[in-house]
């Protein structure tokens, strides 16, 4: 699906970093779309956008999942 949208979907560099500087870096990189920090044990809606990108973090606030759009 991602390869339908526009722009960068995916951000493996990010893993490990402060869930703030990923928001920052994935908006920076891909301005179509929008980026959320997910704090651990928060759902998500699980419908596919191709302007959204979940940012799951741990508990120490950084990333611990691959940042994608959808």
């Amino acid at each position: 699906m991602s390869s339908d949208c526009q722009g960068k979907s995916s951000w493996p560099e990010l893993l490990g970093a402060s869930g703030n500087v990923a928001v920052s870096t994935i908006e920076r990189e891909n301005p179509l779309v929008t980026a959320i920090i997910v704090p651990p044990g928060t759902s998500v809606i699980p419908v596919f956008q191709c302007d959204r990108v979940w940012v799951y973090v741990d508990a120490n606030g950084n990333v611990d999942r691959i940042p994608t759009i959808g």
